[in-house]
């Protein structure tokens, strides 16, 4: 019986690279840039809603709730009442927020593009597209 693979070495991938790269993403910004900004910056740019972004962050609301008021303070992010229903509120990123998240979308980039840079491009190209589609099949689940 053949051993199957994937499960473990996605999951030692995503163990190690949790450590590393919101911190070397903020090391490589403004000092007073701090991990979990950059964590929250990104979980903004995909929901502005309170539950999704603790959804993305892997935290219950009430952390989610902090590590946006910390963003806030930080100037990353503003909270606005909901267009649609005025009792809720949304949060999106400012300028410095967009400035934040393309430089941790550069970052990524740059990894990605160093590790797989020995590949031949139909692998490359091909392993981005798998890739794409489980994060879009992972990040919709809810």
């Amino acid at each position: 019986m053949a051993t199957k693979r994937g499960g473990p070495e996605l999951f030692r991938l995503v163990r190690f690279w949790s450590r590393r790269w919101a911190a070397e993403v903020a090391g490589r910004t403004d000092e007073r840039v701090h991990v979990q900004h950059v964590q929250v910056v990104e979980a903004v740019s995909l929901t502005g809603d309170t539950a999704g972004i603790a959804h993305q962050l892997g935290v219950d609301r009430s952390v989610a709730s902090r590590m946006i008021t910390e963003a806030v303070a930080a100037g990353y992010a503003v909270r606005e009442a909901s267009p649609v229903d005025a009792r809720r509120v949304t949060v999106r990123l400012t300028d410095a927020g967009m400035e934040l998240l393309d430089a941790s979308h550069r970052w990524q980039q740059e990894r990605f593009d160093s590790l797989v840079a020995h590949w031949e491009p139909g692998d490359r190209k091909r392993f981005a597209d798998y890739l794409r589609r489980l994060a879009a099949e992972v990040v919709d689940e809810r």
